[in-house]
């Protein structure tokens, strides 16, 4: 097979993950006129196969996958011209298989198709070739977005960063918990007396007074029980309280006072070493920020996907994290990434360290996104539930 013929479909990975797999010379797309006439998505689609290692012809032919006719019409000009071709089904719509199927009947032409759940190939079609063939292809979190003409943009977390202070994040975790009806408090203390210096730099040496401007006048005392915890984890060191006076620190290193600054990094982190213990992905990341058009104006929108994880090889699991109560519009979120980037196949989970509401819960089971709570962290060991969810 030296040309591949695809049926263009939404899910990104549908268009790409034959030719991933066995490197055509060119891969001819039937697709919709409006990817037919987006030049700045062919160019992303070619860019992708480029970061991907391949130097790959692509052509993109106007036709409309809801008239089987057309499609049936357009399919034999694209064997006419490119006698070498196997047509890849996954994608496209009921009307588009209907025409490649019927062609069946009249031509040898190689069809087949894959299953990402099944993690197999299969031949509908003289093509030995892909019959059975092991879905072998690797995909990253960051090959999920460009596949899918997004740009992945630095996250607020350096996942090497997170692996070399892996150790830490347990006990933190379980300090967080300890003071967790309090925690928003102990955020904004430390967000106000550690602020960035004139200069717009940062200092790990910290001398605040005891009580800190909160909002509209309010004051915020230190929480002196959550500061010696935090200096016994590791976090804080050289911690001097003057009860109602002052206080003073020096923060163990840049990533930590980061962490006591932003609200929901304990969670986050503590999810993405869960993810990594689970054992299932080949891929995990902490907040990972993807730049995409949404809607037909091309308008820019940014997301953030607090933990994503990749499983057998082209998977993807979108991870929502919550320090406060899950909400609907949460929710509905994590659904449009998890349906734009993932397809299908892919998986999403929404935890949240609060209860979470039956009207909420009964909104995520409509979109098929599991819920983990705090009742369940407690209950169960946060690798276990996500290894079993995303089974």
């Amino acid at each position: 097979m030296k040309t591949l013929v695809e049926l263009y479909d939404d899910c990104p990975i549908e268009n790409v993950l034959a030719a991933d797999t066995f490197h055509p010379e060119r891969t001819v797309y039937l697709c919709p006129s409006e990817i037919a006439q987006d030049k700045e998505k062919q160019k992303r689609l070619r860019e992708y196969f480029t970061h991907r290692g391949m130097e790959m012809e692509t052509v993109f032919l106007d036709t409309s996958l809801f008239y089987a006719d057309k499609v049936r019409r357009q399919l034999r000009n694209v064997i006419e011209k490119y006698p070498d071709c196997a047509i890849d089904i996954a994608g496209g719509s009921d009307a588009a298989l209907f025409a490649a199927g019927y062609l069946c009947r009249e031509t040898d032409v190689p069809v087949f198709t894959h299953s990402r759940k099944k993690q197999r190939f299969f031949e509908i079609n003289n093509a030995k070739f892909a019959d059975h063939l092991p879905l072998s292809v690797s995909y990253s979190v960051e090959d999920f977005f460009l596949m899918a003409y997004g740009a992945v943009k630095p996250g607020r977390v350096e996942n090497t960063v997170l692996e070399e202070r892996e150790f830490l994040i347990d006990s933190f975790f379980s300090l967080f918990l300890k003071h967790r009806k309090k925690w928003t408090s102990v955020v904004n203390w430390f967000q106000r007396a550690s602020q960035p210096e004139k200069n717009g730099g940062i200092s790990l040496t910290v001398h605040s007074e005891y009580s800190v401007k909160g909002e509209r006048g309010s004051k915020i005392p230190a929480n002196e029980e959550a500061l010696r915890d935090l200096e016994k984890i590791g976090f804080l060191a050289d911690l001097a309280i003057e009860r109602d006076t002052s206080v003073s620190f020096r923060f163990r290193d840049a990533w930590t006072r980061f962490w006591l600054r932003d609200q929901g990094s304990v969670l986050e982190i503590y999810v993405w070493k869960a993810c990594r213990e689970a054992g299932i992905f080949h891929d995990v990341r902490c907040s990972t920020v993807v730049e995409w058009d949404r809607g037909d104006k091309g308008e820019k929108v940014t997301n953030e996907i607090d933990v994503m994880a990749v499983k057998a090889t082209s998977i993807p699991v979108f991870i929502s994290c919550k320090t406060c109560a899950i909400d609907t519009d949460a929710i509905n979120e994590l659904a449009i990434l998890r349906d734009r980037f993932g397809g299908d196949a892919a998986k999403a989970f929404i935890i949240s360290t609060e209860n979470c509401r039956a009207i909420t819960r009964r909104r995520a089971d409509a979109l098929d996104i599991d819920v983990i709570t705090l009742q369940d962290i407690r209950s169960c060991r946060l690798a276990d539930q996500i290894r079993s969810l995303a089974q």
